[in-house]
C-alpha cells in the first residue's frame, strides 16, 4: 500500500472532521465578536463559521503538508468575514471619517516631514480635539482589525488557501509582513508599542491601558489612529 493510500485509509472522513473540530469554530467566533459592534450577533458568526468548517473539511488535503486546524482556521474566519460584509453593519459615516482621517494623516505627514499630532490631525479637519477622539472611537467600533484592515486585498489574505503557485503565495506573503514589520517602526512609540502589546503579547485594551497609564477608551484611540497610519503607509498594497 503506497504512503497516500495508507494516509487516506487513516485520515477521518469529513464528518469526523467537522465535528471534531466544531470547538475551533466557537473559538474563533468568541475572539472575533470581542472586537465587533453588540449589534453583530455571535450566533451569526458560528453558523457562518460552521459553513466554512464544512468547506474545509470538503477541500481539505493532507498530503499538501498544513495541518486541518491551521487550514480550517483560515476558511473559518474567511466565512465570518464575508458574512460581516454582506451584513454591512458599519454605518457609512464611519467609513467617509476612516478616509478621511487617513488623508489628513498623509497630507500633514507630507507638510511636515513627520507623524502629525491629535490637535494637528483635528485641526486640519476642522473639528475639536474631542470630536476626533469620538470619531476615532467610532472607527475603532466598526472595524475588525487584521489584514483587510490595511488595505490588503482579499488575494493576500487568502494565501495560504491557494496552492496552485505556493512559491509565489510564499514571497508575496513574505514581502507584505515585511513591509508590514517596516511601517509599523516607524509608528510614534506609544503606537507601537499598543499594537506590539495588543498583537504579540496579546494583552487586551484594559491591560494594555495600565502598562501606558491611559484609560481604556484612549488606548482604543490609540489602536484605530495607528491602523488608520498603516493603511496610509501600505496603500501600495490596495
Amino acid at each position: 500500500m503506497s504512503r497516500a493510500s495508507a494516509y487516506a485509509s487513516a485520515a477521518p472522513s469529513n464528518d469526523q472532521l467537522v465535528v471534531i473540530h466544531a470547538g475551533l469554530v466557537k473559538k474563533i467566533a468568541h475572539h472575533m465578536k470581542g472586537r465587533l459592534p453588540a449589534n453583530v450577533l455571535l450566533d451569526d458568526l458560528i453558523q457562518s463559521g460552521m459553513i466554512g468548517l464544512l468547506e474545509a473539511a470538503k477541500n481539505f488535503d493532507g498530503t499538501k503538508g498544513a495541518s486541518f486546524e491551521t487550514f480550517a482556521g483560515i476558511r473559518i474566519r474567511g466565512a465570518m468575514l464575508d458574512e460581516i460584509r454582506r451584513g454591512d453593519w458599519v454605518p457609512r459615516s464611519v467609513h467617509r471619517n476612516s478616509r478621511s482621517v487617513m488623508k489628513a494623516i498623509d497630507e500633514l505627514q507630507k507638510e511636515f516631514g513627520r507623524d502629525p499630532k491629535d490637535h494637528e490631525i483635528a485641526e486640519k479637519l476642522s473639528i475639536s480635539l474631542d470630536e476626533y477622539a469620538q470619531m476615532l472611537n467610532d472607527i475603532a467600533s466598526g472595524k475588525i482589525i487584521g489584514f483587510e484592515d490595511l488595505g490588503v486585498s482579499d488575494d493576500v489574505i487568502h494565501l495560504e488557501t491557494d496552492h496552485s503557485d505556493e512559491s509565489f503565495s510564499h514571497t508575496v506573503s513574505d514581502r507584505f509582513q515585511m513591509a508590514l514589520s517596516d511601517a509599523i517602526k516607524t509608528l510614534p512609540e506609544k503606537e507601537a508599542l499598543a499594537l506590539s502589546l495588543y498583537y504579540d503579547e496579546g494583552l487586551n485594551l484594559k491591560e494594555i491601558g495600565q502598562v501606558l497609564s491611559v484609560s481604556e477608551s484612549r488606548v482604543s484611540q490609540i489602536h484605530s489612529q495607528a491602523m488608520v497610519r498603516l493603511k496610509s503607509r501600505l496603500n501600495s498594497w490596495t
